[in-house]
């Protein structure tokens, strides 16, 4: 169809066909001659019987701006799903390199292991160690990732399997530019043994290390969160995957993001220093703050994969204090419990800082970045592009 004829049949003006266009609900090629674009009939058809339908059957017909189609993560009330696998079926049977591997490829390679670039890693180092002394990880997992992509030559290399390369080689580089807490486990052990070691002096039991690992793979992906959208954004222009988690973590570095576990671990300290849950619930919401670690907008419930964390945490004894007031505290509030703080349980447990979580969600949710990014190099370029709603003064305005 042209331009005139879909917007004849959709009942609109032609600019708001090019809207469309630029906010992905209709897709467009440019005419034989180069003058002016023609649309897929079918596509035309589909929308202007979305017009007609309730918005919410609309919307499943014509996705907004908002909506994006993806087949990494389902999420319902009772749980999330990637690629059809239960999150917590996946969790706990399989070792995080070997998760973030399948979510990027569909095939699984038992007993995977990612190995960092020396270059590369001694890039991020550097980048990592010039940051002040007082900086937070994942102040230093963004200087990594900016360095790292600096002396990768291939980083613009966007084929599938270039992108799954440069990807297991960044984790273990991320891990790697943060400062060592404890034994140093050496570069064949796995992602989240090394990434332990940068976090806490502690050595870890085996169900420590199990529950971390566990975690770290409830936290692969969760849909289009404010960072995963960011990231989806960066790759739909086409920016390298370095370029794309470095996006993602400016968004994750955020109080209502990747910052509420910290939040979180600071009240279950002090809820377990002072032994009364209900004492730091009144002096949070005495001060004018919101309790963190509690509800989340796609549960209506308790988030599922805080309901799976804390049944592996009773298997940890020293999480037995911080899992005791985590409990506490929900009920206490009369809200249901989040990720943020079952993670902040872990966290405390094992001796690690409030930023502890803050930098296994990072890592962690690095792989579901990849992820969409690999999808979103299969879609149209600039497809993400909503147009705005202007609402200042009128035009002409004189020069101030």
């Amino acid at each position: 169809m042209s331009t005139r004829q879909a917007a004849e049949r959709l009942g609109v003006k032609p600019e708001t066909v090019y809207a469309y266009v630029s906010r992905g609900l209709l897709s467009s090629r440019r005419s034989a001659g180069g003058r002016g674009s023609t649309f897929d009939a079918a596509e035309i058809d589909s929308l202007a019987a979305a017009a007609r339908r309730p918005a919410a059957t609309a919307r499943e017909a014509a996705p907004d701006a908002m909506s994006v189609r993806t087949g990494i993560t389902l999420i319902e009330p009772d749980g999330c799903w990637f690629r059809g696998v239960d999150a917590r079926e996946l969790a706990a049977a399989r070792g995080f390199e070997e998760a973030a591997d399948w979510l990027w490829t569909g095939r699984l390679t038992p007993g995977l292991r990612f190995t960092a670039s020396p270059p590369l890693l001694g890039a991020a180092r550097a980048a990592a160690e010039a940051l002040p002394g007082h900086c937070a990880p994942t102040d230093r997992l963004r200087a990594a990732v900016v360095a790292a992509a600096a002396a990768d030559p291939l980083r613009f290399d966007l084929a599938e399997d270039a992108v799954i390369a440069r990807a297991r080689g960044l984790l273990p580089v991320l891990v790697g530019a943060l400062p060592l807490r404890g034994d140093d486990p050496g570069p064949e052990a796995p992602l989240v043994r090394a990434l332990w070691s940068r976090l806490t002096g502690r050595r870890p039991s085996e169900a420590f290390a199990r529950t971390l690992e566990r975690a770290m793979v409830l936290l692969l992906d969760h849909d289009l969160a404010a960072s995963t959208l960011a990231a989806r954004v960066a790759a739909s222009a086409r920016a390298h995957p370095y370029a794309v988690v470095s996006a993602a973590l400016g968004a994750l570095d955020a109080p209502l993001h990747g910052a509420a576990g910290a939040g979180a671990h600071r009240m279950l300290a002090e809820a377990v220093e002072r032994g009364s849950a209900a004492a730091v619930v009144a002096g949070t919401l005495r001060a004018g703050r919101r309790v963190p670690g509690l509800g989340h907008r796609v549960y209506p419930g308790e988030d599922p994969r805080a309901t799976a964390l804390f049944a592996w945490l009773e298997e940890v004894p020293r999480c037995a204090p911080a899992l005791e007031a985590a409990r506490a505290v929900a009920a206490t509030a009369g809200r249901p419990a989040n990720i943020d703080l079952a993670l902040a349980v872990l966290t405390l447990g094992a001796g690690m800082g409030p930023e502890a979580s803050e930098a296994v969600f990072a890592v962690a949710r690095t792989a579901g970045w990849i992820a969409h990014a690999l999808e979103e190099y299969g879609e149209r370029p600039l497809r993400l592009r909503p147009s705005g709603h202007y609402t200042g003064p009128r035009p002409p305005v004189a020069v101030p």
